[in-house]
């Protein structure tokens, strides 16, 4: 098992989703690896949390990671959170991922959960799966 080819995956998906044009023409510039300081913008998109498990086996080291992008809006519905959602999994459908090591297999969405927030605002957590090997 290897999980050396955390951050190189995560810094692909990150700079994928910053180049597509039509995640861009939704959030503008507001897709971050971090919560930012500060009034955040009225939609915007997060990497979030990670789980690595062991996938390797005779022929090499490989790994699943299932990780997160959320969504959230201060918007009062779920339309435009939806549609930046949507855009985030068509972009991660066939990605041709730039890694630093190692080959990207596939990358499936997994689920999604749409909620109410506290404060009146929406947000979508969508979780996806990466297969990666080791080169």
């Amino acid at each position: 098992m290897t999980y050396a080819l955390s951050a190189g995956l995560q810094q692909a998906i990150y700079a994928h989703l910053r180049a597509d044009a039509g995640l861009t023409a939704l959030l503008g510039d507001a897709l971050f690896d971090a919560m930012p300081t500060g009034a955040l913008p009225p939609i915007y998109a997060v990497l979030g949390a990670e789980e690595v498990l062991d996938r390797s086996d005779a022929s090499g080291a490989a790994a699943r990671h299932r990780f997160s992008i959320s969504v959230f809006t201060s918007s009062a519905g779920f339309a435009a959170a939806k549609e930046v959602g949507g855009a985030i999994s068509d972009a991660l459908a066939e990605p041709s991922l730039t890694l630093t090591r190692g080959r990207l297999v596939g990358i499936w969405f997994e689920r999604a959960t749409a909620q109410r927030l506290d404060d009146g605002g929406r947000s979508i957590s969508m979780r996806f799966t990466a297969h990666l090997e080791d080169d």
